[in-house]
């Protein structure tokens, strides 16, 4: 009977679909764009082949590390279960071009072998083998034009030229630009990135990745004393994200914009089944006079703003799909993952029995004497 009167009075209900559907969609894609941006921070961590990055003790963010200092790889080359340690360095600079003035870049200094660790699955070899020619560099495709700059081009960072041998896919970085060079050419363009040979962290390969755990407790016991700290990926990565996440005061905008929409929604679906109640209020009265009991019209109207949650999340779900594939055309990162889906979904489904549970008292008034009047 839900159902069907829901069917048979649309258009009454239209309004509380498409709040409940837009609140759900706004909150998902909000989540999905906060973490899609700032996993942007860590995706030279998750991108990588390193089981274990070494840093200066305490480093919050993989852009915030310092030069490390010398017994760091030869402690990691102690423990027996390490098969491969490569340098990688993090530097800046100013990109000039030719009439936006400077750009502010970050300078990611890899080894470019072909079975390197750092970018393992995002270079192929082909494209890390341009980067052993002296002063080259690789940025990323959507940065071109904030550079002007394009393949095969010279172009000038902290005074020193150096050529665009090709691009990236989805390398973006927050605040800046990352330019992918080799270790070599990276000091060369910032001579403090990598001072008296350092490099900024370590990146250690294991004979089993199960033991990433237990070996970085191993280095950390004599890491804090040596001024360096092991991280396993994961580890890394995550402190990466919350880093920006925190620092950056996203994670309490999503919060109180998630609030907002939610408080929304369940303002305009419970208005919404209100007025649905009092408009049907002689049809409610009609069912009381045949037997039905208060209860069972109160089902009636819960079953009401189930079904209107459900036809939310439909039109959400469709709208959230069309979106993110235009996020995914204009290279926006974007993150949903079925637990963010299903967190929405109930957020979606709790309003929608929330606002219905406040359209109940509305049924009081479906008194059969409405029907003498």
């Amino acid at each position: 009977m839900a159902l069907k009167s829901l069917i048979y009075e649309w258009r009454r209900f239209a309004p509380a679909m498409v709040a409940v559907a837009f609140s759900g969609l706004l909150v998902l894609l909000q989540a999905g764009v906060i973490l899609g941006i700032f996993s942007l921070s860590s995706q030279y961590v998750t991108r990588s082949g390193a089981d274990l990055w070494i840093g200066y003790p305490g480093v919050q963010s993989l852009d915030l590390g310092r030069p490390l200092s010398g017994p760091a790889e030869v402690y990691a080359w102690m423990n027996p279960h390490v098969r491969r340690v490569e340098p990688f360095l993090w530097g800046s600079g100013e990109w000039r071009t030719r009439s936006q003035g400077m750009v502010n870049v970050y300078l990611v200094g890899i080894d470019p072998r072909p079975d390197g660790l750092a970018l393992s699955d995002a270079l192929p070899p082909a494209q890390r083998a341009l980067l052993t020619e002296p002063d080259s560099a690789l940025v990323d495709d959507a940065d071109l034009h904030k550079l002007q700059t394009a393949v095969g081009e010279v172009a000038e960072v902290n005074g020193r030229y150096l050529r665009i041998v090709g691009v990236t896919h989805g390398l973006r970085a927050l605040g800046g630009v990352n330019v992918i060079a080799s270790v070599a050419t990276t000091r060369r363009l910032d001579p403090a990135a990598g001072p008296q040979g350092r490099v900024a962290y370590l990146l250690a390969r294991l004979d089993d990745p199960k033991a990433a755990d237990q070996v970085a407790a191993a280095l950390n016991a004599d890491g804090a004393s040596r001024g360096f700290e092991a991280l396993t990926a994961p580890a890394f990565a995550r402190r990466t994200t919350l880093y920006w996440l925190v620092e950056s005061g996203a994670g309490v905008a999503f919060v109180f914009g998630s609030a907002v929409a939610i408080l929304v929604a369940g303002v305009i679906t419970s208005q919404t089944l209100s007025a649905a109640v009092a408009g049907s209020i002689r049809e409610y009265a009609a069912l009381r006079a045949l037997g039905f009991s208060m209860r069972a019209l109160r089902r009636i109207v819960v079953a009401q703003s189930a079904w209107v949650g459900g036809a939310g999340l439909a039109v959400g779900g469709l709208f959230t799909g069309l979106l993110t594939v235009a996020a995914a055309a204009g290279a926006i990162p974007i993150i949903l993952t079925p637990a963010m889906i299903a967190v929405a979904a109930a957020l979606v489904m709790l309003t929608a029995l929330g606002s219905g549970a406040l359209a109940l008292r509305r049924v009081a008034q479906a008194d059969p004497a409405v029907l003498l009047l």
